[in-house]
Order: C-alpha cells, then structure tokens, then sequence
C-alpha cells in the first residue's frame, strides 16, 4: 500500500510562481487515497473524547462526515456567508487576499459540547481560528483540530496555539 504523501500531487507555480500546490483532490479520486485519509485522520484524534465534528464548506464536509458517522457523532456544517436557512451566528476574518465571512446555525453546538473540528488543510490559520471563535461563541470547547495536510511554512499552528492540532501530513515549506 502506499503512503498518504503519495496520494497527493504537487502542482509546481501554482497559483503563482515559487508556489508548490498540494491538490487534495487526488487523494479524493482514489479509492485507497480516500479510504486512508479518513483512517489516518480518525487515528490521530482516537483519544480524544468529543460530541461533535465540526467542518468547513467545502472540503472540511469531505473530511468531516465520514470521520463523525464512524465515530458515531453529529456533524455540524460551517459555511460560506448567505447558504444556510434557519438563524445562524457568524464571524468576519482575514484571508491572504482579502476577507470572508463563515457562519453556523445558532443551534448546531450547545454550551458544554465538546467540539472536534475537521479540515483539509491549514495554512496560515485564519480559517480554523475564525471556525473556533465561532465554535467558542455558542459556548462549544474546541478540543482538537484534525487535518489532512498542514503547510507549517506558513505558521497556522502558531495562530491556534493552546488547541490541539494533528496533521496527517505535514508540509514544511508553503
């Protein structure tokens, strides 16, 4: 079998020159690459004890689901400003080029749960920091982040610091 790292393509000069893109989705079009993702991610956080998987629109949804339904656990969507029906709650952030804006139903976390958030990636950290303030703020407790792949080069754990954070692959450079 192969390793995780092999799953995924570099893509040299992109989006712009001196930029090495890690595509997830070839791990995604590969049965094998998928199926150990989701394992690897779910074996990471085997020890924590949480209520809740929380995920980011769109690729955290990927991650997430499958981590929640094997845990037995409900997941709880974040999403892009605008997309979601019923009340919701919502955070402004900063990203490299410019800001955006997630929310969740006001709901979809009680105070006291302990919340485990999923993502594909992160960077420099400003989308899982907005995704825990906005946890934080229904009185949900982030108790860990699990991610397929971290890009350290670019400092996000630094930006989280004091929560859990397990990559199943890491970058060094950006």
């Amino acid at each position: 079998m192969k390793k995780l790292e092999e799953y995924v393509r570099a893509i040299p000069d992109f989006p712009e020159p001196g930029i090495i893109f890690r595509d997830v989705t070839s791990v995604l079009q590969d049965a094998d690459g998928l199926h150990l993702a989701i394992d690897t991610m779910q074996d990471l956080v085997k020890d924590l004890k949480y209520d809740v998987v929380a995920g980011a629109e769109s690729r955290g949804f990927i991650f997430g689901t499958p981590i929640a339904y094997n845990s037995r656990k409900p997941f709880v969507l974040i999403r892009k400003k605008g997309k979601l029906p019923r009340e919701t709650v919502s955070i402004d952030y900063d990203l490299e080029y410019g800001k955006a804006t997630i929310e969740m139903h006001k709901d979809s976390i009680q105070p006291g749960q302990k919340v485990l958030v999923v993502d594909d990636l992160i960077a420099t950290g400003g989308t899982t920091e907005a995704m825990i303030k906005l946890i934080e703020s229904l009185g949900g407790e982030v108790v860990g982040v699990v991610v397929l792949m971290e890009l350290a080069g670019l400092n996000g754990r630094e930006r989280i610091a004091g929560y859990r954070l397990d990559a199943a692959i890491t970058y060094e450079g950006k």
